[in-house]
């Protein structure tokens, strides 16, 4: 599809993995003043089974040089739909272009799903490379705040922290433990603002099981109570390790079952020789998350913008 004098605009094939990466990690250079993005990463969202390449992406080109990329999915069964977008500062029209054919496919598979409407959600840094007018002017509103947050290790010199009493930790090495803690995610997750249900083989691939090692995912369970927290983590970015999930089921939480579960962290992946872990948190968790992340001495990396636009549905046909 040719759009202006230099600019092409096609369908992501899998093979254009590294220079979509590429392209996010000037991005993130811009943005946040490091790259951060890993190829598998975007090889996981390009691979992902509810994703259709030929209809749900899009790159831009302005002669040879990749631009803008966008993907949209749903994992919501309904009018939830999710985008991703990027476009280089000097791009504009480029992002644009893509957001027109992005919000288009929004509004067919909501329409798909049985919907009346789709409501889009798109994560974009506090201060992206998109002009935010543009996205203003087209109905977009910001919706929620997130911080991703960092806590500097030594590496080889955090020690284990002992359990409170009664609780122990155990790695989900088997298949019985992987569903558990799949379990203890959707509980624990189930009143986060945009938590959408997934069944134990969709969360297998959201999490990209294949590239995970279970043995840094824990479960923590209380003496009387049972399993009762989880933590998710992998060690598979070149930048840090990542806490993907701390969830704490509400009966048993203020007994700091959630701040044990970080401190192992630190502890192992310090021995593991990483200098750094970070994760993600919504600022207005009612569970007190923040608090609990700044309390254990995680810091400020930079912040999230989650932007939301509601679109009549396109029919099928």
């Amino acid at each position: 599809m040719q759009t202006g004098p230099t600019l092409t605009v096609r369908a992501v094939r899998t093979d254009d993995a590294p220079q979509i990466c590429e392209l996010l990690n000037t991005i993130d250079t811009i943005e946040i003043g490091a790259p951060e993005t890993d190829l598998h990463t975007v090889e996981a969202d390009l691979t992902h089974p509810e994703v259709e390449l030929a209809h749900d992406s899009w790159l831009a080109f302005d002669e040879d040089r990749l631009v803008a990329y966008a993907l949209v999915w749903s994992d919501s069964g309904g009018e939830r739909v999710d985008m991703d977008h990027y476009v280089l500062p000097d791009h504009q029209a480029a992002g644009e272009r893509l957001l027109d054919l992005a919000e288009e496919r929004c509004r067919r598979i909501a329409g798909d799903q049985g919907a009346t409407r789709a409501v889009v959600h798109l994560h974009l840094n506090r201060r992206p490379t998109i002009d935010t007018t543009l996205l203003r002017r087209r109905g977009w509103h910001t919706v929620r705040r997130y911080q991703v947050m960092l806590r500097d290790l030594t590496p080889h010199q955090e020690p284990l922290p002992e359990p409170p009493a009664g609780v122990t930790l155990r790695a989900c090495t088997d298949e019985a433990d992987r569903r558990r803690a799949h379990a203890l995610v959707e509980e624990t997750f189930a009143e986060h603002f945009d938590h959408q249900p997934r069944t134990y083989e969709q969360w297998l691939d959201d999490i990209d099981a294949a590239r995970l090692d279970w043995s840094l995912v824990w479960i923590a369970a209380v003496e009387g109570t049972g399993d009762a927290a989880v933590l998710l983590s992998r060690n598979d970015r070149a930048g840090m390790g990542w806490v993907r999930n701390l969830g704490v089921l509400k009966a048993v939480r203020g007994r700091g079952l959630g701040g044990h579960l970080l401190r192992h962290a630190f502890g192992v992946y310090a021995a593991l020789g990483r200098d750094r872990l970070g994760l993600g948190v919504d600022t207005l968790n009612e569970s007190g998350a923040l608090r609990l992340y700044e309390a254990h001495g995680m810091r400020l990396h930079y912040a999230v913008d989650t932007w939301e636009v509601t679109l009549p549905v396109t029919a099928a046909g």
